[in-house]
């Protein structure tokens, strides 16, 4: 048994995205470019709709797939496809963007806590220009375990406690979980030993990874190894997140992911074209 540390510590940062949404952008910032293969980690929380409200319009995605979370409040998707979808409290949505698509999220709410995370997941180059396709998951079929006592875990992807996610055929071989720990509660879990992974505490005050305090708003990067141990001495919630990384050349202009310049030209044009 080889446990894990943590080699970094990541605070988010203030930014916009969309028409104007505020959020905290945790990695794809100054101080953590990537972890490979997670290319963005997005916090959004606010309770004051002029945060939220304009959401994000239509736009492209390409090479890629998007992993939106919601915790509170309620996000409407489409695409220029004719796919639709509500994403409420508690939902989830694995978007495998491949050869490319249009499309947008925009707030079902003009008041109230908006709450979620939008992670950007890389696809390997065999996988870039596969056909896009929506993993829509509402709350009821992620399972929830208790792998210890004072603990619940969301498993969102991955396995844990006998329980299997319902994410699939995902390439990373991600794991996703949602980790609750009340007061006092702490518990071990095995991770696959070559996944890049980290932790984000994203309610309470702290909790302990891999034996060190973690503040709120805190993303933890930790070392290789095949179990991370988590505590908390007060109630917290952690977001755990692991995926093999690609080890692969990365070309990124905006909403574009591909492995060379000229892979990122021939997208821009093709979204030009009208071909997405």
């Amino acid at each position: 048994m080889t446990y894990r540390s943590i080699v970094r510590r990541i605070r988010g940062m203030d930014t916009a995205d969309g028409a104007g949404v505020k959020l905290k952008r945790v990695i794809g910032q100054p101080a953590l470019d990537m972890l490979d293969p997670f290319l963005l980690l997005d916090e959004f929380r606010s309770d004051q709709a002029g945060d939220y409200i304009e959401g994000f319009p239509d736009h492209p995605h390409r090479g890629f797939e998007t992993v939106t979370y919601m915790l509170a409040g309620r996000m409407q998707h489409g695409d220029n496809q004719g796919n639709r979808g509500d994403l409420g409290p508690g939902s989830v949505q694995w978007m495998t963007a491949g050869s490319g698509l249009t499309h947008s999220e925009m707030p079902q709410q003009e008041e109230g806590l908006m709450w979620g995370f939008q992670l950007w997941v890389n696809l390997p180059a065999a996988d870039k220009m596969t056909a896009p396709r929506y993993q829509d998951i509402p709350p009821g079929d992620i399972p929830v375990v208790h792998p210890a006592t004072g603990v619940t875990v969301k498993v969102v992807a991955g396995e844990l406690a006998g329980a299997t996610g319902p994410v699939s055929g995902v390439a990373t071989a991600p794991v996703y979980l949602d980790i609750g720990l009340e007061a006092g509660a702490g518990f071990e879990l095995a991770l696959p030993e070559g996944h890049s992974a980290f932790a984000y505490v994203f309610d309470g005050k702290a909790a302990s990874v891999a034996g060190q305090p973690v503040a709120r708003g805190e993303l933890a990067v930790l070392s290789k190894g095949d179990t991370v141990a988590l505590s908390a001495e007060e109630p917290s919630r952690v977001l755990l997140v692991a995926g093999r990384p690609l080890a692969e050349p990365v070309a990124r202009y905006g909403p574009f992911v591909m492995n060379t310049p000229a892979q990122i030209h021939e997208a821009i044009a093709d979204f030009r074209a009208g071909k997405f």
